[in-house]
């Protein structure tokens, strides 16, 4: 299994404004975000490519691992440091053979037997929720606290918790046994990334 730490994981959104895009990646990185996932739902194939280019240059020069989204092939043509699949994505077996095993893969699972088929299949982390209501994935099945905690001591590989994650109610979330919070809007919102990663980590790891 390819261990990573995945205490504070940032999932980016839309990507319409790159400068500022990349500079809330990186002031993020600074704030200690721990893991990137790229998440670009409506972009070309080449300007997923470019982007993820860019966004690899950041993570690269702070040692912080990057993830594509879904995308195996924009994953493999960057050398990404990994891959993250949903239920409705390249299945995670086939996935796992097409990047090998020494690239991270994750996959999102909402229930005890999509996290333990996951495993199976050679996921490295499950990504679960959603576990408060979001706006970034409104059809995302939602997770009760309850839910997540039975996930987590159902299987062998670490777990983040997903879906409407803030400063208000991160807290609820650290006696659940997760690895970590993977949030996307409480950062890439944050008119002060930086000052929201090093507040969210902290609440985690108090």
């Amino acid at each position: 299994m390819n261990t990573i730490d995945l205490s504070l994981y940032l999932v980016t959104d839309n990507s319409d404004d790159v400068e500022k895009f990349l500079n809330t990646i990186e002031e993020a990185i600074k704030g200690g975000v721990t893991v990137v996932q790229i998440r670009e739902k409506t972009a070309d194939t080449l300007d997923f490519y470019r982007l993820s280019l860019k966004v690899k240059e950041i993570t690269t020069k702070y040692k912080v691992p990057l993830i594509i989204n879904d995308r195996v092939d924009i994953a493999l043509a960057i050398d990404a440091d990994g891959v993250h699949v949903g239920q409705s994505d390249m299945p995670c077996d086939v996935t796992r053979k097409l990047i090998g095993p020494n690239k991270i893969l994750g996959v999102s699972a909402a229930t005890i037997p999509e996290a333990r088929k996951a495993e199976a299949d050679g996921a490295d982390y499950i990504g679960t929720g959603a576990v408060f209501p979001t706006a970034t994935k409104d059809d995302a099945p939602k997770v009760t606290k309850e839910e997540l905690a039975e996930i987590v001591k159902s299987i062998n590989i670490p777990v983040v918790a997903i879906g409407g994650i803030n400063l208000d109610n991160a807290c609820e979330l650290t006696d659940t046994g997760i690895a970590g919070l993977s949030v996307v809007s409480a950062i890439m919102s944050s008119d002060n990334p930086k000052k929201s990663s090093e507040e969210l980590l902290n609440i985690f790891n108090s």
